[in-house]
């Protein structure tokens, strides 16, 4: 097996990864080759492993550890989910060790320096409709899975990484112009999942926080007509509150963050049925023309 020790400047951390598994190689070929590498001198904020199970079951039934700072926060996978292991092991990190930061569930994708956050339960569809707007309107990808603030400059981070798709997501996203899709896993505790590439332009752009001019909950109903309606900062802030690790266990600075956060942002509930009328009705909020589409 190809073995794995790198250090990775994924924004705005740095990473270092070990492992033995040749799919984690691969996936990082695929999706953070041009990520820089860091040197001895670095810090480190995350000391990451992907090792294989140990004892008799690493031959019977072969599985996938993951290691923060040489500890396992969580039980082994199968050995052939060794890469998605690695994505999911990176959202555990920055979710449970925010490092000063406010750290909310919500896809994030910008324009220039304003940000259009999408906060939402599993399900919601936020990941589809981050990429459709990465893909198919040109937005900028700051993350699909994670809103990284930081309360003393009041804007969100940059952690452009793969975005990971399930299910039915993966065909709808396949077909979108220049995606890049990984291999898919199938049977996973999340279903079928795979990761799409984020886009290069993206990653260069790394080191530009956006601050969050729209705020927008997106849920995704078949079948069903396209509705905007428009939501109360007080209502925007306690959503997002349930979907923040850590705004409690930052107290005062937490709450400080999140209201500065919303501080003149329009915040909207948007239900949709196709990508399509989620890409007109996000067109309709943020004043964007979405290319390809009648104004």
């Amino acid at each position: 097996m190809a073995s794995v020790d790198t250090l990775l400047h994924i924004a705005p951390y740095t990473v270092r990864l070990r492992s033995p598994f040749a799919a984690v190689q691969r996936h990082l070929d695929t999706f953070y080759a041009d990520v820089p590498r860091g040197g001895a001198q670095d810090f480190v904020d995350f000391d990451l492993q992907v090792l294989p199970a140990r004892g008799a079951r690493r031959w019977w039934h072969p599985q996938a550890r993951f290691l923060l700072d040489g500890e396992e926060p969580f039980f082994p996978l199968p050995a052939d989910q060794a890469a998605p292991l690695f994505e999911w092991g990176m959202n555990w990190c920055v979710a449970q060790r925010p490092l000063g930061q406010l750290v909310m569930h919500a896809a994030v994708v910008a324009q220039g320096g304003d940000a259009l956050m999408m906060p939402g339960f599993p399900g919601a569809g936020k990941s589809t409709l981050c990429a459709s707007l990465v893909m198919k309107a040109g937005w900028r990808l700051l993350s699909d899975e994670l809103a990284i603030l930081d309360p003393g400059r009041g804007a969100l981070l940059p952690h452009p990484r793969p975005i990971s798709l399930k299910n039915a997501s993966i065909d709808i996203v396949r077909a979108f112009p220049g995606a890049h899709l990984g291999p898919v896993f199938r049977d996973t505790r999340k279903g079928d999942i795979t990761h799409a590439a984020a886009p290069a332009a993206s990653q260069r752009q790394a080191g530009q926080p956006a601050c969050v001019r729209w705020v927008v909950f997106p849920r995704f109903e078949p079948g069903t007509a396209p509705r905007l309606e428009a939501v109360s900062r007080a209502e925007a802030f306690v959503l997002i509150s349930e979907q923040s690790f850590n705004r409690e266990r930052m107290g005062a600075v937490g709450f400080d963050a999140l209201c500065a956060l919303l501080t003149g942002a329009s915040c909207f509930e948007m239900v949709y049925g196709s990508t399509d009328d989620a890409l007109a009705l996000v067109s309709q909020v943020t004043g964007s023309r979405v290319p390809g589409m009648a104004p």
